[in-house]
């Protein structure tokens, strides 16, 4: 009998909802269910695409004696972590404190005040390497518990008062300059792998937010160290196994420092901040490697993330079911053995390649692609990768051969796809799917940003301009949505404005921005996670330190940055340089994790630039200007088109043609410089 989870939306929760564990969703019902039985609360938090919460749900959630110890001790609450970004973030924090690591699945027991005492991540059914079993730890909770109460609970009090010690108080009007970019990119210098590319060791994760930064900062300062660290990662990334050959887009991360090894789940919020990278990168270089990466992934994210609704799905697991052999299939192909395992669906071995292409081109394709007898995976498979320039091989044939290679994959067993839309990554995929079709003349894509853009408008934004965070097959859910989830929006929202020439996205953009200014912002100008009016927990979530995504806190400084110049509001531009003083003091000292905020600083030293190109939308003269604005490399510059006198954009009042002509307008603060009616000409005050 299904429990409480199959009444919830989340594909996660869903996964578990015929668990022999009698699951309960975060409530204020869960813990008062606690506080009556007088019992401690499990919180189990994880999410759909993660191998290891698969592995535990199998191991011990799936169990019946373990379900039947959970039900008579605890009371059992699952978390998805993309839904709940607040609740995963304030319990990671104290994993992190009490352990000195954190990850998922997070395992934590709470009083019934929802206060912990006890962390851990993943629990193997028996002893393993010196960690306890699952129920060994549930049996030292549950006598803990009894025996010991007052203790437990001291310890509780005592970490949630630790946890609120930790408040940041960084700030204020202090932004920076020169010299914080020039340490921060000094301390990315002694990080770097030269051989590899990328910063620090195993695992590797893609570092997309400080790629941006140091674009930008060559873009500035022409800086052909920044754009060497830049370059040099992007080929490696895109040439490893992180990258997927076949169909396009990234794994979440790399196991070794090589990129060789993926971990195979590919994540939403990766891949639009990848394909932004590789076409700012294309946009800054020319590179051939550079525009096909970045077309492949738009590509892979339409083709295989987006819902029947127009938005984005959130992830492709890492496991898939493992094909059946050959002999054992359907006649028309498909079939698997029904054992899920990691990268099944991705690694081929040289025999594989021969049943497909044949001999001759097995060959080949093994050549190409790195494919070896002993494998770079698990039994003799491989992750296909480029060890060798594209120039040696014949490119139609290669063609040929990835072509077959892709429609056989396409019939194995496919990774399970986590189908609800969140609303921050979302955000992220509009401005990479905008830029990336207006740079490379695919309409398309442009139109599958704004079919996002629509969703997001019709599905999670209410009446009063509030944001949910997650929807699924059209309808919203019921969490708030937190500070990234109104900056990412936003940022989407300008990116499309700035392309299509619609006034009506800044309008949005702004609505979104409103709320970042009454709700998330103190009066210091620091940034929280949640709003001042949303749901209390132990501690209220602040973090300006980027993860897999920007953090809320420099997403939302970009964002207002990004709307003063397109306005000229003063009270968004303070908010902005407000929220930057925390990179003035974290930039030089923790550069790795705090990249998009340096590269919004960037942006805030070059001005940001603000390019107002006027003409009517049917003259191939303002379509050339406008084109010429949206490739100038000047950091954070946002683009304004309309035709004289148009409303749509504030940049665009009071500036008209020029000698009957199309015009740009290049401006800082919305102090312009002559305008220019050629190409050439703004290309030039874009460099300038």
């Amino acid at each position: 009998m299904p429990n409480r989870l199959a009444h919830e939306t989340s594909p996660y929760l869903l996964q578990h909802a015929d668990n022999p564990v009698d699951w309960w969703p975060w409530s204020d019902e869960a813990f008062a269910e606690a506080r009556r039985r007088n019992v401690p609360v499990l919180l189990s938090v994880g999410y759909s695409s993660c191998h290891w919460c698969h592995v535990m749900a199998h191991e011990s959630f799936e169990d019946r004696e373990t379900a039947d110890f959970l039900n008579a001790h605890f009371v059992s609450v699952k978390v998805d972590r993309e839904e709940r970004p607040d609740v995963d973030a304030v319990y990671m924090e104290a994993v992190q404190a009490a352990t000195g690591h954190g990850g998922w699945p997070m395992t934590v027991f709470l009083t019934p005040d929802a206060e912990p005492f006890y962390f851990g991540t993943y629990f193997p059914p028996a002893p393993r390497h010196g960690m306890p079993s699952f129920r060994q730890v549930l049996e030292g909770v549950r006598a803990a518990w009894t025996d010991r109460h007052e203790e437990v609970t001291e310890v509780a009090g005592k970490i949630v008062r630790d946890l609120a010690g930790r408040e940041i108080s960084f700030g204020g009007t202090e932004v920076p300059g020169e010299q914080e970019l020039a340490q921060a990119l000094l301390g990315l210098t002694r990080e770097y792998d030269p051989q590899r590319g990328g910063f620090g060791g195993a695992p590797k994760f893609p570092p997309s937010m400080v790629l941006e930064f140091l674009l930008r900062h060559h873009a500035r300062t022409g800086s052909e160290g920044a754009l060497q660290m830049a370059q040099d990662t992007c080929e490696r990334m895109a040439r490893g196994g992180i990258y997927d050959q076949l169909g396009g887009g990234f794994a979440r991360y790399s196991v070794d420092r090589d990129w060789t090894v993926p971990h195979f789940e590919k994540m939403l919020y990766d891949n639009a901040l990848l394909c932004r990278v590789y076409a700012h990168l294309w946009r800054a270089t020319g590179s051939a490697l550079a525009r096909r990466v970045a077309l492949e992934t738009a590509d892979f994210m339409v083709r295989e993330l987006r819902t029947d609704q127009g938005g984005f799905a959130s992830a492709l697991d890492a496991d898939s079911e493992e094909a059946a052999p050959r002999e054992a299939r359907h006649p028309q192909g498909g079939g698997g053995t029904g054992r899920h395992v990691e990268g099944a669906y991705y690694v081929w071995t040289p025999a594989q390649l021969r049943e497909v292409l044949g001999e001759e081109d097995a060959d080949l394709a093994a050549r190409y692609f790195g494919v070896t007898e002993e494998g770079t995976f698990e039994h003799g498979a491989s992750v296909l990768q480029l060890p060798q320039r594209d120039g040696v091989f014949d490119a139609a044939r290669i063609a040929s051969v990835k072509r077959l290679l892709l429609d056989a994959r396409s019939r194995r067993p496919a990774p399970g796809r986590d189908d609800k839309v969140v609303a921050a990554w979302n955000g992220l995929a509009i401005a990479a799917l905008a830029e990336t079709g207006a740079y490379f003349d695919r309409p398309d894509l442009v139109e599958a940003a704004v079919a996002a853009a629509d969703l997001l408008v019709r599905v999670h934004l209410d009446d009063h301009g509030r944001l949910t965070r997650t929807s699924r097959d059209g309808r919203a859910g019921a969490n708030a949505g937190v500070l990234e989830d109104y900056a990412d929006v936003a940022e989407g929202f300008l990116a499309l404005a700035s392309v299509t020439g619609e006034g009506v996205w800044l309008d949005f953009a702004g609505l979104l921005l409103d709320h970042v200014l009454t709700r998330f912002t103190d009066d210091s100008g620091a940034l929280y996670d949640t709003a001042a009016d949303a749901e209390r927990l132990i501690r209220r979530p602040q973090d300006p330190t980027d993860n897999a995504v920007p953090s809320g806190w420099t997403a939302a400084a970009g964002a207002l940055l990004g709307y003063a110049a397109h306005t000229g509001s003063e009270t968004h531009r303070t908010a902005a340089e407000r929220a930057l003083g925390v990179v003035k003091a974290l930039g030089p000292r923790v550069p790795r994790f705090i990249g998009w905020g340096l590269a919004v600083a960037e942006a805030l030293l070059d001005g940001p630039r603000e390019v107002a190109i006027v003409g009517p939308a049917a003259d191939d003269a303002t379509r050339t200007l406008h084109r010429a604005a949206l490739l100038g490399t000047a950091p954070g510059a946002v683009v304004a088109v309309g035709a004289p006198e148009s409303d749509e954009f504030p940049l665009l009042a009071d500036r008209g043609l020029v000698d009957g002509r199309p015009a740009a307008y290049v401006c800082r603060r919305f102090v312009c410089d002559r305008p220019v009616t050629d190409p050439a000409g703004l290309r030039a005050g874009l460099a300038s």
